[in-house]
């Protein structure tokens, strides 16, 4: 799926864990991912943490996707600073999964929480 998803690569994210169910990813913020308050702009923190969610979810052949995702911001970051998005699920039932992400900067510091609800189609993942 990464290999394809040229969101994510545009916006430097580099994949540090893939496993069934987690995953870590994380991303250098850029002067360019600022907003007029010269903070990290909160569709940056979102987009992190869902890359690192649907690499979590996507762990079978069928294409898993968002069905919603809900974050809390709870700490600014600015240019300069390294975003690391850790995903976990939490629950599995069926085609329907929940997904937790913890967004923290460089220090460990905590930036953001994140809640990802999934759904597995009955679709293959695309072939290269």
């Amino acid at each position: 799926m990464m290999r394809r998803d040229r969101a994510s690569a545009a916006l430097g994210m580099i994949v540090e864990r893939d496993e069934p169910g987690e995953a870590v990813v994380s991303m250098r913020v850029r002067e360019d991912m600022t907003n007029g308050f010269e903070i990290t702009h909160g569709g940056m923190v979102f987009a992190v943490a869902d890359t690192a969610f649907a690499i979590a979810c996507n762990e079978s052949d069928d294409v898993t996707v968002a069905a919603g995702a809900d974050i809390a911001f709870l700490k600014p970051t600015r240019a300069g600073q390294t975003l690391t998005a850790h995903a976990r699920r939490r629950a599995l039932s069926g085609r329907a999964g929940l997904y937790d992400v913890t967004v923290t900067d460089e220090t460990g510091d905590v930036v953001a929480e994140f809640r990802g609800r999934s759904v597995t189609t009955r679709r293959a993942q695309p072939v290269d």
